[in-house]
């Protein structure tokens, strides 16, 4: 079904920027049915495949959000999110390690320049994973840290060539502990196979490893109340104001976005099979049509409405913050937790729908090979994530309004 959502919204020179948004939408959209084709098999080898990989980077859909200076497009975090969205509804996993490493180029583009030339400098297709939980002990040294840990959760590692991990540097006496990113080349980690999950199994989010401290120097880590606060060393070198979004103001909403294409691409499979489909029931309600079963219709209604509503949620907000950045508005709190009360909206609405779909399914729908049990599997997957999971988030926007401390991520 056509999206009801238009291309990101443009200004005056940005036309190019039109322009090149369409290309890359259509080159997404061209590469859906193949996505779709292969996502069986994405998940029985636990990975995005190195050749998909290949065919997502010869598109240019991983520059989107990179910085121009290195051959990236600076398109905004709304145009990932749709590119992210087309690509997941051939294939969950797939859409979601192509978000995350290529928000992971955005991300990036808030280190320090010198930062930047290392990752990008011999090879503007050098692919980003990231652990963004600060599990990995950092400890200060002459010229940098000396990092070692262990993280969970590395989305794409396999197909990265650098990782952005999170870690804690002990202060002086007495001050709490910092949080700080870190980046990491390939070949000073390594990557532990521990990826045997029941949803979002072709993501390869492995854990990672690095036993031995390797040293980092300083011009390659960037504070995370930096990135938080749109005060990130990197913001000042880029004429776009992109990389001087919140990081938990853009961050989320690429992790939500995978739950919305899914449902997306399960509802069109559902619509697709069930509509000339009868029951087959041998006591009762042999040789009935399907699609004639009032509960069937309202499921239906229900998932086109969430896919809607989901994708107007997280339009709305990552389009709302591009618009306060770009005015030199420093967010506040309440602004901060309002879209991300938004971004854990959008999944249980996809939960919701997808759980009333998948019980009016019938029997073909336990199937290996249906897309239907596919999506329920990742769409509750998704769901699990501490940044978009709705228990965590609606707590702490109603402990804000109720004019309490608010205790979360924002």
């Amino acid at each position: 079904m056509t999206p009801i959502l238009s291309a990101p919204a443009s200004s005056g020179a940005a036309s190019a920027d039109t322009d090149v948004f369409a290309r890359l939408l259509e080159a997404a959209v061209q590469l859906r049915p193949l996505l779709a084709e292969r996502a069986r098999q994405t998940e029985q080898d636990r990975r995005v495949s190195a050749d998909v990989t290949n065919l997502l980077k010869e598109a240019g859909l991983y520059r989107v959000v990179q910085p121009r200076r290195f051959g990236g497009y600076e398109l905004g975090l709304e145009a990932l999110r749709r590119l992210a969205f087309e690509v997941g509804q051939g294939c969950a996993s797939t859409g979601w390690c192509y978000g995350l490493s290529a928000a992971a180029s955005w991300v990036v583009g808030m280190f320090p320049q010198q930062a930047q030339h290392d990752v990008w400098g011999e090879s503007p297709d050098a692919l980003i994973a990231s652990c963004i939980a600060p599990t990995g002990k950092a400890t200060p040294a002459e010229g940098g840290f000396r990092l070692k840990g262990r993280w969970s959760f590395g989305s794409n590692s396999d197909n990265a060539q650098w990782l952005s991990l999170g870690a804690m540097v002990e202060q002086a006496e007495g001050a709490p502990p910092r949080a700080i990113f870190l980046l990491v080349p390939q070949g000073e980690y390594r990557i532990a196979d521990t990826w045997f999950t029941v949803g979002l199994a072709g993501t390869g989010s492995k854990d990672i490893v690095i036993e031995e401290e390797v040293f980092v120097p300083a011009h390659r880590t960037v504070a995370f109340s930096e990135v938080l606060e749109q005060e990130a060393p990197g913001a000042d070198i880029h004429d776009s104001a992109l990389y001087r979004v919140p990081f938990l103001s853009g961050f989320p909403p690429l992790l939500a976005n995978p739950a919305v294409a899914a449902l997306r691409g399960a509802l069109d499979e559902f619509v697709d099979s069930i509509a000339a489909r009868a029951t087959r029931g041998a006591f009762s309600g042999g040789g009935a049509s399907i699609a004639q079963f009032g509960h069937v219709q309202s499921a239906v209604a229900q998932a086109e409405a969430a896919v809607d509503a989901a994708q107007l949620i997280l339009q709305r907000d990552l389009q709302q913050v591009a618009e306060w950045v770009d005015a030199g508005e420093k967010l506040s709190k309440e602004q901060r937790i309002t879209v991300r009360r938004g971004h854990a909206y959008a999944v249980r609405l996809c939960v919701e729908a997808i759980n009333a779909l998948y019980d009016v399914v019938g029997g073909t729908g336990i199937q290996l090979d249906s897309g239907i049990q596919r999506a329920w599997r990742d769409i509750n997957a998704v769901a699990h994530h501490i940044s978009v999971n709705w228990h965590a988030v609606s707590t702490m926007y109603g402990q804000m309004r109720l004019g309490l401390p608010p205790r979360g991520q924002y």
